[in-house]
């Protein structure tokens, strides 16, 4: 199997891991079950098996996608951690009428990864 098929395989398993954890304790068992925990561990030992095909992915690359990636993990690291701060400061001085949640900020990390991505891609090519 080559490592973009590996990776794939591991993100969908990680995501469907994940889709159980959240929806399984709602509509599969009871919220305070063995299930639930088993779920969350199953998806923690997922999201290693994800990070470590992404490792193998990337370290597959040549020199160019490696510093694509290394870019744009930083950038997305950089922002993820001043955005998800200011967020959670907007919460915590209620400046913001909702809650802020987890999911908020894994999403704008998706799309700033992507972004950075295609713009690095399209920078060195």
């Amino acid at each position: 199997m080559n490592n973009t098929k590996e990776l794939r395989l591991w993100t969908f398993a990680w995501t469907l891991s994940m889709a159980i954890a959240t929806f399984g304790p709602q509509f599969l068992w009871s919220e305070e079950s063995i299930g639930t925990l088993l779920a969350i561990i199953a998806n923690l030992i997922l999201g290693i098996r994800m990070i470590l095909a992404n490792r193998k992915f990337i370290n597959s690359g040549d020199e160019l996608q490696k510093k694509i990636h290394l870019e744009s993990m930083s950038l997305t690291l950089g922002l993820a951690v001043i955005v998800g701060l200011s967020y959670s400061l907007l919460d915590q001085k209620n400046i913001i009428s909702g809650d802020a949640e987890i999911s908020v900020l894994v999403l704008f990390i998706g799309i700033t990864y992507f972004v950075a991505t295609v713009i690095n891609n399209r920078k060195y090519k």
